[in-house]
């Protein structure tokens, strides 16, 4: 019985270092914020989720936030034009951070370039 419990508090000594030192591995990773660490199946940077990052980036679009509130059909020409010509003046790595960028400003991409939008962050992820 002695044994028993003398390997059990071993093996409790030897998984308390090895996740010490994992973990020290994990964070000296994530401080490298503009590569993609490589840990997850999707990169966080290309991910849409508004949960990933609550910090509100503007990507030269600061005249978007007048249609905060407003649903994703009840845009005219006019408005899509001004989402559109956002879009394709960002870099392909940016898309996916201005979409989360949206969402964080509680403003809905208007569905005529939702396809668009999710085509480019899709080629990006493959």
């Amino acid at each position: 019985m002695f044994y028993l419990i003398l390997g059990l508090v071993v093996l409790g000594c030897i998984a308390a270092a090895i996740g010490y030192f994992r973990k020290t591995e994990i964070s000296e990773v994530q401080e490298l914020p503009e590569v993609c660490c490589g840990q997850h199946e999707i990169c966080e940077r290309d991910s849409l989720l508004a949960a990933v990052s609550r910090k509100i980036e503007y990507y030269d679009d600061e005249e978007l936030d007048r249609f905060s509130g407003i649903n994703a059909g009840a845009y005219d020409n006019e408005s899509v034009d001004e989402f559109r010509e956002v879009l394709y003046t960002l870099h392909e790595v940016e898309v996916a951070g201005w979409l989360r960028s949206l969402q964080l400003r509680s403003i809905e991409l208007p569905d005529a370039l939702k396809d668009e939008a999710f085509l480019i962050v899709g080629e990006r992820r493959v």
